[in-house]
C-alpha cells in the first residue's frame, strides 16, 4: 500500500507554486473526492476498490503545474507529449477511461499486473488495487515518459512499482507471469509475448484497433482453448503504439477536406473521382423510424456485420460548405459502391424513446439502392441486436485452429479477430 497522499508529506511548491500547504490539502481532496462522485453517477466506477484506489492516488503528483481544477476533471487528459508532426504520442489518460479499463481488468489484491504505456498515475491506482502482496509493472517505450513515470511514483510515495523502458510488443519477461495486462495505448494487434506471459486465466484490457475504429476489450482466456473470448467492450480512444507493435491504416483522399479510412490490411479499392463527382450530386434522405441511440454500438454493427464498410472522414470546412452531414466529422461508416455512398445521419424526432432517429443520407447515380440498403442494415440492428454487447468478439492467435470462421473477420499480424452478431 502506497504511503500517503501527496498533499500531506511534500512541499506544495514541488506540485505548483503560489499555492499554500492547506489549500493544496483541501482542493486536492476535495476535488478528487468529487471526480470519483461523478465517475461513480456515470456508472464508470462500479466497484469500492477502484473507487477506494482513485481517492487515495493524487493525480496531481503526476501533472505538475497543471491547475488542480483541470487535473480532477473526469474528461480531460494531462500533459500531452507532441511529435515533430504535432501529433500526440502520450499523455495522462482521462480519469474516465481510466476507472473503466480497472473495473473491465477486475484487479484483486496479491495481483501481478503489467501497464503497457505509462504515465504513472494509472501505475499508481494498480499498485493501490493489488496491495503490499501483489506487484505493478508499468513499462514504455519513450525514455522521458519513463523518467516522468519514475518521478511521478516517487513524488507519489509508490516507489514499489516496476518502470520499465523497453519495446512494449515483447512484453516484460522479468517480471511476469501476470494476471492482468492493462494496455494503455492503442494496439493494432495482441503480440504472442503477452500472451506467454499472462497467466491460465489471466486476463488482456487493450484498445484494439479494426476496421477503422477502436474499441476497449476485455479479453479472457477460454478454458481448452487458445482463443481470447471478450467478456465486454466499450468505446475508447488512445495514442497509438509505437515500436514493434505501430501500424498505420490506410487513408484515401476524396477531396483535401473529405478522405477514406480503412483497416491497414484492406484490399478494397475506390473510384476516387467518381466518389468526388458523386459529393456534388442531390442528397437522397431516407430515414429509419428507430431511434438515434448507442452510436457506437450501431457503428460496430455496420463495420462487422456486412460488406467492408471504410470509416468516412470530413474536416470542419466541408461541414461548414453543407458537402456532408455533420456526423462526418468525426467519422461514420460509409456503405460505398463505384460513385455512390450512403452514411447515417440523425433528427429531432420526439416520437423515438431517444428523442432522435436515424437516418441515411447518399450520394451519386445508385443512391437510393444503396441508402435503402444501409438503412436496411440500420432497421436489422435496431429490431435485433439494439443493447449494449451484442457483439461476441473473438481473438484467435496465429496457433489456433480459425477454418471454421464464416462471419466477419480481420486477419492481423500474430491473429485473427472475429466478431459475430448471433
Amino acid at each position: 500500500m502506497a504511503s500517503a497522499p501527496l498533499s500531506r508529506t511534500v512541499q506544495p511548491e514541488t506540485i505548483t507554486k503560489g499555492i499554500t500547504l492547506t489549500l493544496q490539502i483541501d482542493d486536492a481532496g476535495a476535488l478528487r473526492q468529487a471526480m470519483v462522485a461523478v465517475l461513480r453517477d456515470e456508472g464508470l466506477i462500479t466497484t469500492d476498490s477502484v473507487a477506494a484506489a482513485m481517492n487515495a492516488v493524487p493525480r496531481h503528483a503526476f501533472a505538475p503545474g497543471e491547475p488542480l481544477e483541470k487535473v480532477y476533471q473526469t474528461d480531460t487528459t494531462l500533459v500531452p507529449k507532441i511529435d515533430a508532426a504535432g501529433r500526440q504520442t502520450s499523455v495522462v489518460s482521462a480519469s474516465h477511461i481510466q476507472a473503466i479499463q480497472l473495473e473491465q481488468a477486475g484487479v484483486l489484491p496479491g495481483m501481478s499486473v503489467l501497464e503497457i504505456g505509462s504515465g504513472g498515475y494509472n501505475a499508481a491506482l494498480i499498485a493501490e488495487l493489488v496491495g503490499p502482496t501483489g506487484s505493478a509493472t508499468t513499462v514504455d517505450i519513450d525514455a522521458d515518459i519513463v523518467d516522468r513515470a519514475r518521478v511521478g511514483l516517487s513524488r507519489a510515495g509508490y516507489e514499489q512499482v516496476n518502470v520499465v523502458l523497453a519495446d512494449a510488443e515483447h512484453g516484460v519477461p522479468q517480471h511476469a507471469p501476470y494476471d492482468r495486462i492493462i494496455v494503455t495505448v492503442g494496439a493494432w494487434d495482441i503480440p504472442p509475448a503477452w500472451l506467454d506471459q499472462l497467466t491460465p486465466t489471466g486476463r488482456i484490457v487493450v484498445p484494439l484497433r479494426f476496421a477503422g475504429i477502436t474499441r476497449l476489450i476485455a479479453f479472457d482466456r477460454s478454458p481448452g482453448s487458445l482463443a481470447l473470448t471478450a467478456s465486454n467492450y466499450r468505446l475508447g480512444s488512445f495514442v497509438p503504439m509505437q515500436g514493434g507493435g505501430a501500424a498505420t491504416e490506410q487513408l484515401i483522399a476524396v477531396t483535401p477536406n473529405i478522405g477514406l479510412r480503412l483497416d491497414q490490411q484492406s484490399t478494397a479499392a475506390f473510384d476516387v473521382p467518381a466518389l468526388r463527382k458523386a459529393l456534388n450530386s442531390p442528397p437522397v434522405v431516407s430515414w429509419s423510424g428507430t431511434p438515434f441511440d448507442m452510436p457506437d454500438e450501431l457503428e460496430l454493427f455496420l463495420l462487422t456485420s456486412g460488406p467492408e464498410l471504410p470509416m468516412l472522414y470530413a474536416a470542419q470546412a466541408a461541414v461548414d460548405q453543407g458537402v456532408v452531414n455533420r456526423t462526418v466529422r468525426n467519422g461514420t461508416p460509409a456503405l460505398v459502391r463505384g460513385g455512390s455512398f450512403a452514411y447515417r445521419i440523425k433528427r429531432e424526432n420526439a416520437q423515438t424513446a431517444s428523442g432522435y432517429e436515424t437516418g441515411v443520407v447518399a450520394h451519386g447515380p445508385e443512391a437510393e439502392q444503396i441508402g435503402s440498403e444501409l438503412l436496411s442494415m440500420i432497421r436489422n440492428w435496431a429490431n435485433s441486436y439494439f443493447r449494449r454487447g451484442a457483439a461476441h468478439i473473438t481473438y484467435y492467435p496465429n496457433t489456433a485452429d480459425t477454418g471454421h470462421l464464416l462471419g466477419w473477420h480481420a486477419t492481423k499480424r500474430h491473429g485473427v479477430l472475429a466478431v459475430a452478431w448471433p
